[in-house]
């Protein structure tokens, strides 16, 4: 049986700009296997933001393969992309992308919609069982100016959740926020991975955060440069509790 949720093969991403041939991705090939946690680094200008399109099936390579889950995203309509997204992959953005006047839960709710055959009762259900697992099943009642920045990105995740993905692709999930919230997101990444085996990929460009993870891919112009193994995985909960105690005030 093949457990490989993403397979990239020589994957080359060009864009025309005037008279220039911006040559983004450079032939980028790895695998992820399901139950994975990878972290993808690369400075600005790498093509990581181009490679995250093109995992996130927003994009298509110019050239070579992509499969999400065996599935060749290559010859996909746009609908066909589309179902694929909202079934196969969970979002989590840096800047949260939750809808300011709606409610936690409604937050969460909202891929379910695009499933027809799901009741009403069927959909809150699953919401709150999502907000359960990322410890904010009693704030399903609050709009994101109620939460705390950390408490949206657990929203966020929550909503990435709850439509049992192969994958979370996560992009900066990590970039708005403090140092201990940031910790607080890896740890809750760290149970969803280690406890749930959910498979996630996560774009950072903060090495401590990808030391949180069991493997890293290195961007640089464009092509892979590192593709390691993290030897020494550091527990987020332990980072969490070696920080210094939080100011009172």
């Amino acid at each position: 049986m093949n457990n490989k949720i993403l397979e990239l093969q020589h994957i080359k991403r060009e864009f025309v700009m005037g008279t220039e041939i911006v040559r983004a991705l450079k032939g980028v090939t790895f695998d992820v296997h399901a139950g994975e946690f990878i972290t993808i680094m690369g400075s600005s200008g790498s093509g990581k933001t181009t490679l995250l399109n093109i995992l996130g099936c927003l994009d298509k390579p110019t050239d070579g393969e992509y499969l999400l889950d065996n599935v060749n995203v290559s010859g996909l309509s746009r609908n066909e992309l589309a179902r694929l997204r909202n079934h196969k992959i969970g979002f989590v953005f840096q800047a949260y992308n939750l809808l300011p006047r709606t409610s936690a839960l409604e937050n969460v709710e909202l891929p379910l919609f695009y499933n027809p055959e799901l009741t009403a009762k069927q959909r809150k259900d699953k919401a709150l069982g999502a907000l359960e697992s990322v410890k904010l099943a009693d704030r399903g009642d609050h709009t994101p100016s109620q939460l705390s920045g950390g408490q949206q990105q657990r929203v966020a995740i929550a909503r990435a959740l709850v439509n049992q993905p192969v994958m979370i692709l996560a992009d900066e999930a990590t970039g708005n926020l403090d140092t201990r919230t940031s910790y607080e997101i890896m740890a809750l990444m760290q149970d969803l991975n280690q406890l749930e085996g959910k498979t996630i990929v996560f774009v950072t460009h903060e090495p401590d955060i990808a030391a949180f993870s069991s493997r890293t891919v290195m961007l640089r112009d464009g092509k892979v440069v590192k593709d390691s193994k993290n030897e020494n995985v550091r527990s987020a909960k332990e980072a969490l509790e070696a920080l210094p105690p939080a100011d009172d005030y």
